[in-house]
């Protein structure tokens, strides 16, 4: 049977590599010329680290990231309105979490693919799907067609042409933020605890994950109307316009990241649909389902979908059907409640009405934290083997 993967992101690949360890044929198409970099970084929550031990690649994993300990909730000024033990969840979800660079998991993942002997063929942007009975082909820009048994979409959430074929529909919704991303590194150690900093602001919100004492990723956030033409070389005055007068640590992680190590992103995600598959064609990660960056799961879901469907057509191989249905089954609850929260906590941090964010801002701080750890244990678990 031969699978084809649109898409080489983290979603595309994990899924590869799962589908390779159970015995299947896997090919992945890649739009772009190389390994793509959006995004500085990512928390493998205790899920993420579940599926990653399953691919075989924990290990590695566990050398290039940070082990982290608390989430601290801070205002804009710097008074802490909330602190979550991250500990207590990875003890809870009997694994641990990492912060690592968003590059350093994709080489860490390619390099699993090698090991497996998967073909990654780079600059094949799709074009178009078409029906052909049951099967789809597949045309890319470049000339070629495919027609395996099984396609798989994980081409992501800005222009994904599978979830256009299986949804009608792939136009994604602009949530009203803004995030500017970034690595920060440097010799001398800034981060003596390995714990993430979130600031909020009226409006606006600036993260901070450490990966070792002296290398961390941001997001400065914004709330934002309008999309506007990106332009980089003013990247660092905007940061500076909104956040010179927050922490001493923002303003220098600002100035001191190289601008090569910036983006700037309008953040977009997708309702949650009920239709994952038509044909032999089936959506997984961002094609299926987008969540905010507010909600800390969108690589983390992608990981679990990856194990969820190599699962699904190991055990029902000869029924394609069933085995799409089964995953969306097991998936479409989970993952669009994690987008509607990822949606509630945006539209509270980046809220401008300055006293709704001091009810906010209280609020977080008469959280039981206790008990909030123990509902994302429960919350994330659910579908895996993990939690005790």
């Amino acid at each position: 049977m031969e699978i084809s993967i649109l898409g080489g992101g983290i979603g595309g690949l994990s899924t590869a590599i799962a589908l390779k360890q159970v015995g299947f044929d896997v090919t992945v198409y890649e739009r772009f010329s190389r390994p793509t970099e959006i995004g500085a970084g990512i928390v493998c929550w205790p899920n993420a680290s579940f599926v990653l031990e399953q691919l075989g690649v924990l290990d590695k994993i566990s050398k290039v990231s940070g082990s982290l300990n608390y989430m601290n909730r801070f205002t804009n000024t710097g008074e802490p309105i909330g602190s979550l033990d991250i500990n207590e969840l990875n003890r809870l979800m009997n694994y641990p979490s990492y912060s690592i660079i968003r590059k350093d998991l994709m080489n860490i993942l390619i390099q699993r693919t090698i090991e497996l002997n998967i073909n990654i063929h780079y600059q094949h942007d799709v074009i178009e799907l078409m029906n052909n009975n049951f099967n789809t082909s597949v045309q890319f820009s470049n000339g070629k067609s495919i027609q395996p048994d099984i396609i798989i979409g994980a081409d992501g959430r800005m222009k994904s042409l599978t979830r256009k074929y299986v949804n009608g529909s792939n136009a994604p919704i602009y949530q009203g933020f803004i995030n500017w991303v970034g690595v920060f590194e440097q010799e001398t150690a800034d981060f003596s605890e390995l714990s993430v900093s979130d600031y909020w602001g009226a409006g606006e919100r600036f993260g901070i994950v450490p990966v070792s004492n002296t290398k961390a990723y941001w997001a400065g956030g914004v709330a934002c109307e309008k999309i506007s033409e990106i332009n980089p070389n003013k990247y660092k005055s905007e940061l500076n316009s909104l956040f010179s007068d927050w922490p001493d640590i923002i303003t220098k992680i600002i100035n001191e990241t190289p601008l090569s190590r910036i983006n700037k992103i309008y953040v977009h995600d997708h309702d949650p649909i009920d239709l994952w598959h038509k044909n032999n064609v089936v959506l997984l990660g961002d094609a299926a389902h987008s969540p905010l960056p507010t909600s800390g799961q969108g690589a983390c879901q992608a990981l679990e979908d990856a194990w969820h469907l190599a699962k699904c057509l190991k055990d029902n191989i000869n029924d394609l059907s069933k085995a799409f249905t089964l995953f969306t089954q097991l998936r479409k609850s989970k993952t669009s409640g994690i987008t509607m929260g990822g949606r509630q906590l945006a539209s509270s941090i980046f809220n401008p009405d300055v006293e709704f964010c001091k009810h906010r801002n209280l609020a977080s701080k008469n959280t039981n934290y206790q008990n909030a750890v123990v509902g994302m244990a429960k919350g994330w678990s659910s579908g895996l083997p993990i939690s005790t």
